[in-house]
């Protein structure tokens, strides 16, 4: 659970360092006299604090930016085809590829011999009623030898950005949960 929560925490970092780049636009020459006024400024003793609601709406933007990305690479990767609601790829449990690596030792390598897939998985009740994991294929896209390398950063994006729209909905889940607990006054959050 906690390697899980390092990955995510990874990959939101790095994220986050896109988007920041991104939002970069060419760097915006500073006047001379704010350069001094600034290094005349003494620095502060105690560390600003964000309100709270500034990171509720950033997390909202953030959340917001990669809803509309895994749409958009839900219609390019065509994973529509197999699943007609976007909305609906998020009641699997899970989401996993098929042929390329995901893990920090073989990020991206893709796997000699083997096909891509986008495997999406759920639990369903097997005969006597004990649930058993499901595999659905979501997409197939060939030999990982043959694979486009564009093609290939999509797959694996569509697949990380499933996994943070799942942690933002169980994030949310449990704040739900929280709130509906009677909390003392004296409590810490």
């Amino acid at each position: 659970m906690s390697s899980s929560l390092d990955k995510l925490k990874a990959l939101t970092s790095r994220l986050e360092d896109k988007l920041e780049q991104k939002e970069k636009v060419q760097p915006v020459v500073t006047p001379v006299k704010e350069v001094v006024k600034s290094v005349e400024k003494k620095p502060l003793e105690k560390p600003l604090e964000k309100p709270v609601k500034d990171l509720k709406i950033s997390n909202d933007s953030i959340r917001e930016e990669n809803t509309i990305r895994v749409k958009q690479l839900y219609v390019k990767l065509k994973i529509f085809e197999k699943s007609p609601e976007f909305d609906n790829i998020f009641i699997y449990k899970a989401m996993n590829l098929s042929g390329i690596g995901l893990k920090e030792d073989d990020f991206g390598k893709v796997r000699e011999g083997k096909y891509i897939q986008v495997i999406a998985i759920t639990y369903e009740p097997d005969k006597n009623g004990k649930k058993k994991a499901k595999n659905i294929s979501l997409g197939y896209f060939g030999k990982a030898e043959t694979l486009d390398v564009a093609l290939k950063n999509e797959i694996i994006e569509f697949v990380l950005r499933w996994r943070y729209e799942k942690a933002f909905q169980n994030v949310a889940h449990y704040k739900d949960l929280i709130a509906k607990v009677d909390t003392p006054s004296s409590a810490l959050f």
